[in-house]
């Protein structure tokens, strides 16, 4: 007796995934040459000039005016020195660095506590309050000038560090409470209970759980209201009129700038120029990650 025999049926050919695992390969248009083209002319627009301030602020006044474009013959390093000392940059350098450590700190503290109450708290008039802060952003500082000088003269602070700290810290208030608000929502709220049902209080739960989650955000803000603070020229040119021994940076630069001009010495106010920009371009270089983790953690959570 005899069987038929089944058909083999042809086995399935594996399909290849090669070509389904390489990564697409994306194609240089007109609007990517474009924007790329944009963006190397504004770095080349952005670091040249700080280039040529670095570099002529080891020249001598001769080798600036004669060819303000080469390099130095040799490195003069007393042109530092004389700013440091004789213009007195020292001086306002750390001033500017006390008030600045000052400012910043109380910023994120009342800045971060009022956020986290925004975004994790419910009760009567909060969107009010909270549009009230970010409202802030909409008040250009130099409306507020003339009311502001007499405030702070009239509290008994004008000429001091404390008042200086205090209005750096309530015009920094706007942005870092907008901004940690949005933080704060985006983190995950199942922490927050088990550390409560743990028996965490606020107070702790605050500081001891919530802070740590949001240090990407804090470090971006604090980063942001460093530069803000620093850069800062027409505060402390209002309200630090007077003893020009508690100058700010700026200040003392701005005075650098008129009397070096009319003296020609342009080495020595070069010189201070770098000596106030190191300190922005070191924090940008130490954080530069941190403050691209803080603005993309919130569309990645």
């Amino acid at each position: 007796m005899t069987t038929l025999d089944q058909p083999t049926q042809p086995s399935p050919t594996p399909t290849s995934t090669a070509g389904r695992d390489r990564p697409v390969r994306r194609e240089l248009g007109i609007g990517n040459t474009l924007s790329h083209g944009f963006l190397l002319l504004w770095g080349l627009l952005t670091v040249l000039p700080l280039l040529w301030m670095f570099v002529s602020s080891f020249k001598t006044n001769g080798e600036i005016l004669a060819d303000p474009w080469g390099l130095p013959g040799t490195l003069h390093l007393d042109n530092w020195a004389r700013a440091w000392t004789g213009a007195h940059i020292g001086r306002y350098f750390l001033n500017s660095l006390v008030v600045v450590t000052g400012s910043v700190t109380l910023t994120m503290l009342m800045g971060a506590t009022a956020a986290y109450v925004f975004a994790r708290y419910e009760f009567r008039g909060r969107q009010v309050v909270y549009y009230l802060f970010v409202g802030g952003l909409m008040f250009p500082v130099f409306l507020a000038l003339v009311p502001l000088f007499f405030v702070v003269r009239n509290a008994g602070l004008f000429g001091t560090w404390k008042g200086l700290i205090l209005v750096y810290a309530a015009y920094s208030l706007p942005f870092t409470v907008f901004f940690l608000t949005a933080f704060f929502r985006t983190l995950p709220t199942t922490v927050a209970e088990a550390a409560m049902v743990d028996g965490c209080g606020h107070f702790r739960l605050f500081f001891r759980v919530m802070l740590p989650m949001a240090r990407p955000g804090l470090i971006s803000v604090a980063i942001f209201n460093f530069l803000s603070h620093w850069n800062q020229f027409l505060l402390p040119q209002v309200l630090m009129q007077g003893d020009d021994s508690k100058w700010m940076l700026a200040q003392g630069l701005f005075a650098l700038s008129v009397s070096q001009g009319y003296a020609g010495d342009y080495a020595r106010l070069f010189a201070g120029l770098s000596i106030a920009v190191l300190p922005v371009l070191a924090v940008y270089v130490a954080f530069q990650r941190q403050v691209q983790a803080g603005l993309t953690a919130g569309q990645l959570k």
